[in-house]
């Protein structure tokens, strides 16, 4: 039943003029509403879910003319090795009226043995958003003042954060990146990269040009900033370097909520064009720029060329026939918030590449695809270069 509402509210609210979103929500005491957007494995629920700031919902909203609100009664988090002390609001909620799904009980004490992924990695709890201490009820909130675009970088290559452009926040909004790991899907024992447009592609019903193109306008119209925060790997990649720190994730957020990162020095990340902050309170300097946390220079621009490509590879996909469904304009600065094929070229002049062509799950379009068509797509695919046609056909032209 969710997924199947999640996909009517996709395809009913944009033809009422209403953004329909995959996200979490929570509010501040001053009215400071933030979105959290991010796929299984982000930290999504977790982030949402704080004690400081009442939670508007974890999974489903909409944002209309007169703010957002949750279009659920209850919440879906994960809880595989959840544990009182990291996550305690979501481990009070699980008590009576709760419903836990693959989770194994101890026979002898009847506890649960939040560790075990015995069934599966994939083990959940559903309960009613009251039984969050400081849920907001009802469930509505003012136009939001931040954006939070999470993902989960097993190359260990992106930052913990970056403050985004409005043209950024529509590209990465539409890529939806994330990688895989274990702990997210059984079976996934190594990590690999995962795109699902508007974190949440299984839901969409219209072109992702048409859902970013709503965002933009009305992050623009109501001054929302975006921000992408990256919950993987630091210090290398998977296997070489170390998962972020949920304190440190923390410490990111509340200097999001507070101001001091919209304040804050940046360096750009090359390729990608980031604005990543110097400092923040509570977070290491050097982890905060992920090329001074390795340890191996040209191997980090290796694993940062990389990704780009998965990027460039990725986004083709959304590229057909796009001048239709935002026109050639809005495409352009939309593809132009990301990595491109001609920065590629010019980094990898100096860089030698990771071995091997950057494909596997998620890597878009390939050989063999449909010829995209308009400016956007042309430039993304360059002189020999292909595109695929993307789901959701029959979007209205948006602007911004």
């Amino acid at each position: 039943m969710k997924p199947l509402r999640c996909s009517y509210m996709h395809y009913l609210m944009p033809k009422r003029g209403i953004l329909s979103l995959h996200s979490g929500c929570n509010i501040g005491n001053d009215g400071d509403v933030t979105l959290f957007f991010g796929l299984s494995g982000t930290g999504k629920t977790t982030l949402s879910t704080e004690p400081h700031r009442p939670l508007i919902g974890d999974d489903e909203h909409c944002w209309g003319d007169d703010g957002v609100f949750n279009i659920e009664g209850g919440c879906y988090a994960k809880c595989i090795n959840l544990q009182a002390t990291s996550e305690p609001e979501i481990f009070k909620a699980i008590r009576f009226g709760s419903v836990l799904e693959n989770v194994m009980v101890k026979a002898d004490t009847r506890q649960v043995h939040y560790a075990s992924s015995a069934l599966t990695e994939n083990t959940r709890a559903s309960y009613p958003i009251q039984y969050i201490d400081n849920a907001r009820i009802p469930c509505v909130g003012p136009h939001p003042r931040n954006v939070v675009l999470l993902c989960c970088d097993a190359f260990g290559v992106l930052p913990p954060v970056s403050r985004l452009t409005l043209e950024q926040a529509m590209y990465h909004f539409i890529s939806g990146y994330t990688s895989k790991v274990a702990g997210t899907e059984m079976g996934v024992t190594e990590p690999e990269a995962t795109f699902s447009a508007c974190y949440g592609g299984a839901f969409l019903m219209w072109h992702p040009m048409k859902y970013a193109a709503m965002l933009a306008e009305r992050m623009q119209k109501h001054g929302t900033q975006a921000w992408l925060v990256n919950t993987g790997w630091t210090g290398g990649s998977y296997g070489v370097g170390r998962r972020m720190s949920l304190r440190h994730t923390r410490a990111i957020i509340d200097a999001i909520h507070s101001g001091e990162l919209s304040r804050a020095e940046t360096v750009a990340l090359p390729l990608f064009g980031l604005q990543v902050p110097t400092s923040c309170h509570g977070v290491p300097s050097d982890e905060l720029q992920p090329c001074l946390s390795w340890g191996d220079g040209e191997s980090y621009a290796e694993h940062l060329t990389h990704l780009a490509r998965l990027f460039v590879n990725s986004f083709k996909q959304y590229l057909h026939d796009a001048d239709e469904h935002v026109g050639s304009d809005l495409a352009e600065r939309i593809l132009g918030g990301g990595p491109s094929l001609e920065q590629l070229e010019e980094f990898e002049g100096r860089v030698q590449p990771l071995a091997g062509a950057a494909g596997g799950k998620g890597a878009g379009a390939g050989a063999g695809a449909k010829a995209g068509k308009g400016k956007a797509a042309a430039r993304a695919a360059g002189p020999a270069g292909t595109t695929e046609a993307p789901a959701g056909a029959g979007a209205q032209r948006v602007t911004v």
